[in-house]
């Protein structure tokens, strides 16, 4: 089934808080034929940042998007701007050696940077500062004593550590045995932050259809894609489709597939939220099947997790999600869920983002693995000023050498929820 299709209505936004009340502007789909220097697939944080990158640069750029800005993961995701990769820096430098793990650190760090910068320009996005980590065990909070002293040491990033007291007045669940604050970290409104990059990048002079599948690419010298009422023929193709791209490019959808990730926000608590979070911060925790959660401006509570590993959601979102956050924050017992929705994010064999160079003049990024709404925008600018020339920030992705999945693309989603049931599993029984 067409990953596009299969749990959304076309042209609507996911029924999230950040779509309540919105109303989109209508860009009309593509029809006849044009001729462009660069075409993006995918109008998200990755394929806005190019376009708006190559359009700043005085490159003819269009970008076709199935459905409407900010439709998929970049727009339904929890808001949460993490440091560094779903990796740490002491495995990337075991796996790839100091110098490629510094310059991967500065990408990160550059890519937080960009993000920043333009939330301060628009202040709609709602950017707020500061990420925690939650640990359940001891060991684990040792592990994240020992990261975050290599992390001062060697990268000069902050981390405060807290023991199960400190970090319950900041986190008020009797879950954790403690946790981390990175400061350079924080949380915004993802839906907003795409709609303003889309807006940018139109300002800058790019075209975006909306509506408008890309059925088919056909390489050569110059790529054309088709689409079902129209066709572009451009110099260069910059694939953004992430967990939402279609079998149209075998050599992408062999390392990156979809996994749902699902969100309830409750009705607004603004004389209760400090019994959950004493400061407006975002949180993630150690689980493999993680929560993740946070306060919106409204003061609504947004709590995600992975629940679901089959192709389709599941029929019931709410039920086994509320009790996850019923049983980390049981103050929140019977508080009133106003908005569950679910969405597609891409994930790799490795977690490490598939950001690369897949044929002379077709570049592909994707398979953010949770940590993409800062890394895929700079994946989007890095893939873009290659296109313009500037090759050394995509060598620096492409040293991440992502494998594909085993068994490619017809295996690789049972695999993958043979594997995840088996780790839902350990997270429940604590092993």
């Amino acid at each position: 089934m067409n990953p596009l299709y299969r749990n959304d209505k076309p042209g609507q936004h996911a029924p999230s808080s950040y779509a309540a009340g919105l109303t989109p502007v209508d860009r009309a789909p593509l029809t006849g034929k044009i001729k462009v220097d660069v075409a993006v697939i995918g109008a998200g944080f990755t394929g806005l940042w190019a376009a708006k990158t190559l359009a700043a640069a005085g490159r003819e750029v269009v970008v076709l998007d199935a459905h409407r800005i900010g439709f998929g993961a970049s727009g339904r995701n929890g808001g949460q701007v993490h440091s560094g990769f779903n990796k740490g820096q002491q495995a990337l430098e075991a796996s790839l050696g100091e110098t490629r793990a510094r310059a991967l650190w500065d990408l990160s760090e550059a890519a937080k940077a960009q993000l920043r910068d333009f939330c301060a320009e628009h202040p709609e996005t709602a950017y707020k500062p500061g990420i925690a980590h939650g640990e359940y065990d001891k060991l684990h909070l040792a592990e994240a004593r020992l990261d975050a002293d290599h992390m001062a040491r060697h990268y000069g990033l902050e981390i405060e550590v807290l023991d199960r007291a400190d970090f319950a007045e900041i986190v008020r669940s009797p879950l954790y045995q403690g946790g981390t604050i990175d400061p350079s970290g924080g949380h915004l409104q993802p839906l907003k932050y795409a709609l303003a990059l889309g807006r940018a990048a139109e300002a800058a002079g790019a075209v975006i259809y909306e509506r408008t599948d890309v059925e088919s690419v056909i390489e050569g010298a110059r790529v054309t894609l088709r689409t079902p009422r129209g066709q572009v023929q451009a110099g260069h193709v910059i694939v953004a489709g992430n967990g939402y791209l279609p079998n149209i490019l075998p050599s992408v959808n062999r390392k990156v597939m979809p996994i749902n990730s699902f969100i309830a926000a409750t009705e607004p608590l603004p004389d209760r939220w400090h019994e959950v979070l004493a400061r407006d911060i975002a949180v993630a925790d150690s689980k493999f099947v993680v929560n993740y959660y946070r306060f919106d401006p409204d003061k609504r509570f947004l709590f995600g997790g992975r629940e679901s590993y089959s192709i389709g959601f599941p029929s019931d979102i709410q039920t086994a999600l509320i009790a996850r956050m019923e049983s980390l924050f049981p103050q929140l017992k019977g508080v009133q869920v106003d908005h569950v929705w679910g969405g597609s994010l891409g994930i790799t064999p490795t977690r490490l983002p598939h950001v690369a160079r897949v044929s002379p003049n077709i570049l592909s990024g994707a398979g953010f693995s949770g940590q993409g709404v800062a890394l895929s925008g700079m994946a989007g600018r890095v893939m873009a000023e290659a296109v313009l020339g500037q090759q050394d920030a995509l060598a620096t992705f492409e040293a991440l050498n992502v494998p594909a999945f085993p068994g490619g693309t017809a295996l690789r989603a049972p695999i993958l929820t043979l594997a995840m049931t088996w780790f839902a599993l350990r997270d429940r029984i604590g092993f």
